[in-house]
């Protein structure tokens, strides 16, 4: 099974193929040589002014600033983003930001449609407050507002896991994420893994074995 997780080379990253592990992805060609997709010009055109943001902004570039530099290099005119209600502050924030640097921009909050959870078979004591009327999130109406927009480039705004998936699965533009929800971890989720063998150790590696 590949697992480069695992791996102690990176032969990748060196250029020597002689080195890679037997479970390599790379020792499978036919996979890995993607010559023929990086062909197509849409395809090279986006990966390599991701290249060129990358190193020219590294280090002292913020994400919000590389989306902003790498929208201008491919030349994205209308921009959408979806996000979560409980990001609302920074929905004005970052819709004041894009437009400031030129961008038309459409936003959609993930409450549209106003569903109600019961609708998912979601009882009342299932809900986050019981009690109350609470709407689903709905990231397949976000994509559907955004892809009759015909936005250029789309953003995720701490949309919640499994929801950011169906979202980017009905959505038309490619799309990026500027924050990724974790509740916990004031949205830094990279924190968990730094902190797996002190506070987080139980949490991710005990209480839930089966």
């Amino acid at each position: 099974m590949v697992s480069c997780a695992e791996c102690k080379v990176y032969a990748c990253r060196i250029g020597k193929l002689d080195a890679a592990p037997e479970n390599c992805p790379m020792r499978d060609g036919d996979i890995t040589n993607t010559r023929d997709a990086f062909a197509d010009p849409a395809i090279k055109k986006m990966a390599r002014e991701s290249a060129l943001v990358e190193a020219e902004g590294y280090g002292r570039w913020s994400r919000l600033e590389e989306i902003i530099e790498f929208s201008h290099r491919m030349g994205f005119k209308k921009l959408g983003f979806a996000y979560c209600v409980g990001f609302r502050e920074e929905a004005k924030v970052l819709h004041k930001v894009l437009t400031a640097n030129g961008f038309e921009v459409a936003s959609v909050c993930c409450k549209n449609g106003s569903i109600p959870k019961e609708e998912l078979d979601i009882t009342d004591a299932q809900k986050v407050r019981p009690g109350t009327y609470e709407a689903i999130c709905n990231p397949i109406g976000q994509a559907r507002v955004l892809n009759k927009e015909k936005t250029d480039f789309n953003i995720m705004l701490g949309l919640c896991v499994g929801h950011d998936s169906l979202f980017t699965k009905n959505v038309d533009a490619p799309t990026t994420t500027l924050v990724a929800k974790d509740r916990a971890m004031a949205h830094n989720p990279v924190g968990a893994l730094y902190c797996h063998e002190g506070y987080f150790k139980k949490r991710l590696y005990e209480l839930h074995q089966k």
